[in-house]
């Protein structure tokens, strides 16, 4: 099973087609990842053309390419509701009546979860490379650096195994946009992924986790040679 990666194509495909879904006047949930910012930079040339909207970014990599293709922007601490978020996904359960989706490879997912909470309408974005039979991603858990010794002794009495993410040309862990730590999970295959969600959310110190549960509206699934397949979880 292929857990990475995916043809550009496929990922500017189905960035672009939900780019396509946005209506005059609409405030747009911009979320984060290489999948979503191809409808940022779509969503960005139709603002340059005339479409009147307003964004609210989940991270700083989103904010920082919204302001780059000068899509105006909304505060995320001013927002009560999105009209439509689109936003990306690690991993999505292929059966179509899951509705279960694994977020926070980039260590946004506590913002995209407001967001999308916030959102009449979530759009989920992909290659086809995300779609797995199996929800077995690890599950990033977003933490209070002084719950660290805590979140993971509950991680480990909920059957997973957690690991604290490192960071990327810097010593140390990954430090999230507001301040927190992270943790990968691994739970091996999620049969129930909404009674997971439930336990993970009920840990004191947990900020938020990436597992998304009965949230999408729609699926928008790219593929290499630029086609997309709509689907509704």
């Amino acid at each position: 099973m292929k857990r990475t990666g995916g043809a550009e194509a496929a990922k500017r495909a189905a960035g672009r087609a939900a780019a396509a879904e946005v209506s005059d006047g609409d405030l747009v949930g911009l979320g984060t990842g290489s999948t979503a910012a191809h409808a940022i930079r779509r969503l960005g040339e139709r603002v340059a053309d005339g479409l009147d909207v307003e964004g609210v970014a989940t991270s700083h990599q989103s904010r920082a390419l919204a302001r780059e293709v000068e899509i105006p922007l909304v505060p995320l601490s001013d927002v009560d509701r999105v009209d439509i978020d689109v936003d990306g996904a690690d991993q999505v359960h292929a059966d179509a009546d899951a509705n279960a989706l694994v977020k926070g490879g980039g260590a946004a997912h506590a913002r995209e979860k407001v967001v999308a909470a916030a959102a009449d309408r979530l759009l989920v974005v992909a290659d086809d490379s995300k779609l797995s039979a199996t929800l077995d991603h690890p599950i990033p858990v977003e933490l209070l650096p002084d719950a660290l010794a805590r979140v993971e002794r509950a991680v480990r009495e909920a059957g997973g195994d957690p690991t604290l993410r490192t960071a990327d040309r810097k010593d140390g862990p990954v430090v999230t946009d507001n301040g927190n730590l992270v943790l990968d999970c691994e739970f091996g295959a999620v049969e129930e992924p909404a009674a997971l969600s439930a336990a993970l959310s009920g840990v004191a110190g947990v900020v938020e986790h990436g597992l998304f549960v009965d949230m999408a509206d729609e699926l928008l699934v790219g593929d290499a040679d630029g086609d997309v397949v709509r689907r509704e979880p």
